[in-house]
């Protein structure tokens, strides 16, 4: 929802990080791959209930999200960047549930399925529309360096990132704040639906 206004504030802090990289001979590539597999750590620390170490290792996930782009934007974007970007994103964000749900199966199992199955409908939209728009040959006005036609909606990469942040804080009410975030997402899901129903013909 907020992706956009934030985007100017996000690139201008990860340049200098992306820099140093950039000039240390690290590739985008490499900074995606590392950053998942610092997500998966996160799942690991949720499913043990270590939620500070937990919320360590989700910022960091996210902070190497952040500088995989800063660092393609100054070395040269690829396909296969753009690939990954979007493809270990959409993996991490679904197995941060997973993670609770390991926890505590009985009260947290069907809330995370269900908020699994919400991010199944807000991504699956998003690149059926990107994959259309493609097609067109079209980009967002909005998110004109993306890789693929960013289409955003009520949750986006920014509310995401806060709500993992309130679930580690607050595990004790991840049932609750999955119920909220997956109605949003419904909610989303269908704006883009409409969005693509009136886009395309």
């Amino acid at each position: 929802m907020i992706d956009a206004r934030i985007q100017p504030l996000q690139r201008a802090a990860m340049r200098p990080p992306a820099q140093l990289l950039a000039g240390w001979g690290v590739t985008a590539d490499a900074i995606s791959v590392v950053g998942f597999l610092i997500g998966l750590m996160a799942v690991a620390a949720l499913a043990f209930g270590l939620w500070p170490l937990a919320l360590l290792f989700i910022a960091i996930n996210r902070l190497m999200d952040g500088l995989d782009g800063a660092v393609a934007r100054l070395t040269g974007p690829t396909e296969r960047g753009a690939f990954l970007d979007i493809a270990l994103d959409f993996v991490f964000y679904a197995l941060v549930p997973v993670g609770f749900a390991l926890h505590d199966p009985v009260v947290n199992g069907l809330p995370a399925a269900v908020l699994i199955a919400a991010f199944v409908g807000t991504g699956s939209s998003f690149l059926a529309f990107a994959a259309v728009a493609a097609q067109r040959g079209q980009t967002a006005v909005a998110f004109p360096q993306k890789g693929i036609y960013y289409l955003g909606g009520l949750t986006e990469g920014f509310e995401t990132i806060v709500l993992f942040v309130a679930m580690c804080l607050f595990p004790g009410h991840f049932a609750t704040l999955a119920w909220v975030f997956a109605a949003a997402c419904a909610v989303t899901t269908v704006l883009r639906w409409h969005q693509g129903w009136t886009a395309f013909r």
